[in-house]
């Protein structure tokens, strides 16, 4: 795995990573994204309505990361927003809550939608929250692991509670997106020198300072082809 570090920076952003979070209400969502931006944990969080987002910047491979992770509320009447939600993402955690099968039975349907609107080429993590409640999983890690194996996708249990492996697999997540565009990168670069096809760039764009658009808002169409 790659070397990275957290903190913010006054350097230059090399990339703008957009990382999804999908699943049923209630499934800890929120608090995941909490805890890994800013170590938090509200035990009085209320329901997600409509969409947010926030951003942490990290290093990896001494290349400047900005993450922008989206958080949206898992009730059907939400769903309006999916595609615009969906477009430019490069990695998803599609949780679910350990202590609640019918949330680990809608994780295909979620998968499903996730394809039907992400680039192929997105980086997905099957998260299962709340493993501090192990007590009362009624999702069996096996069954969550074969699942991912099937489907190909990362795997993790969680505990937002108490910061169990959420740092670690938000950047597993991140490290692994890296790793893919920066292989595409320099595929591209090594076509363009070759005298090859130079419209390789087009699946990568990098955002660098003094050219991010002034919103943060879904406006980053960044990195991967379609």
């Amino acid at each position: 795995m790659s070397n990275f570090y957290k903190g913010d920076y006054s350097q230059k952003i090399d990339y703008v990573f957009k990382v999804v979070l999908i699943g049923d209400s209630a499934v800890g969502k929120s608090q995941l994204l909490a805890r890994f931006a800013r170590n938090e944990f509200n035990l009085d969080s209320k329901a997600t309505i409509g969409v947010e987002f926030q951003t942490k910047t990290l290093v990896i491979d001494h290349k400047t990361v900005k993450a922008q992770i989206w958080d949206t509320a898992g009730q059907e009447r939400y769903r309006a927003v999916t595609s615009a939600y969906y477009r430019g993402a490069v990695g998803a955690m599609l949780v679910y809550d350990i202590t609640k099968r019918q949330s680990f039975d809608h994780v295909a349907r979620w998968l499903q939608e996730l394809r039907g609107h992400a680039d192929k080429n997105i980086v997905i993590m099957l998260v299962g929250n709340k493993s501090d409640l192990g007590t009362l999983q009624a999702v069996p890690t096996e069954d969550a692991k074969e699942f991912a194996e099937r489907e190909n996708l990362f795997f993790m249990e969680t505990s937002a509670l108490e910061a169990t492996n959420v740092e670690t697999a938000f950047l597993s997540v991140l490290t692994e997106i890296y790793r893919i565009i920066s292989k595409k990168t320099l595929v591209a670069n090594e076509e363009v020198e070759s005298g090859g096809n130079s419209s390789l760039l087009k699946g990568t764009k990098i955002i660098v300072p003094g050219k991010e658009p002034k919103s943060e808002g879904s406006k980053y169409n960044c990195c991967l082809s379609s």
